[in-house]
């Protein structure tokens, strides 16, 4: 059984009719932790909404620096501007995990065939323009560690587990990947972990942290 899509994301929003209809106008795909599901750059028409799994998106800058654009979970939608202005992809989606979804490959015909998914699709995109705003304005006005500890609290809310008195999230980022998600260099994040860490709000593992203090968390956030 596929994991509860996330509240908020695209298929979360649909009614059963309308996912019924989503999944006859695709097929389902699967990848490999460390799979490369879309290429920045390439000429695609195929849109690919997530059932299971997380992906990260990135791109890389003209010095070959990848930054991290978003971590996405199941019920995401990926690939629709390409889809829709048939310009080449503006972002790499990779597996962090094992992932699952269904893949439409005339995305368009099925909007005209559901005309309030449209207006989904237009929520969806204006809560992603809304969210990279936001994260514009973090690195202009929040330091290293402020904007690890947002990082960290986002994953804490979307996928943190309880744990006793704590929050545990089973992190599959790398440090690399969590520094080109803060815009940071990797040892500008170990130094933020370690700062979080001596204050008592976190613990890290390979591949885990373990939220101690959310409310401190949240406060160092902002």
């Amino acid at each position: 059984m596929s994991p509860s899509p996330e509240p908020g994301e695209f298929l979360a929003l649909l009614t059963p009719e309308e996912t019924a209809g989503l999944r006859a106008a695709g097929r389902v795909r699967r990848w490999e932790r460390g799979a490369t599901l879309m290429t920045e750059g390439d000429a695609a028409d195929w849109v690919l909404v997530l059932t299971s799994g997380r992906v990260k998106v990135s791109s890389h800058t003209a010095a070959g620096t990848e930054v991290v654009l978003a971590v996405r979970g199941p019920g995401a939608l990926l690939g629709e501007f390409s889809a829709i202005d048939g310009l080449p992809r503006s972002a790499t989606v990779t597996a962090l995990e094992p992932v699952e979804g269904i893949a439409v490959h005339d995305f368009p015909a099925f909007l005209r065939q559901h005309g309030r998914v449209a207006v989904l699709l237009l929520r969806t995109v204006t809560g992603r323009v809304r969210d990279a705003d936001r994260k514009r304005i973090e690195y202009g006005a929040f330091d290293t560690t402020g904007r690890v500890a947002t990082r960290l609290v986002e994953l804490a809310e979307r996928y943190g587990e309880q744990a006793g008195g704590a929050v545990r999230v089973a992190l599959p980022l790398s440090q690399d990947e969590l520094a080109g998600w803060t815009g940071a260099s990797r040892e500008a994040v170990s130094k933020a972990l370690r700062a979080l860490r001596d204050r008592g709000l976190i613990e890290t593992g390979r591949r885990r942290v373990v939220v101690h203090d959310m409310e401190g968390l949240r406060r160092r956030a902002r």
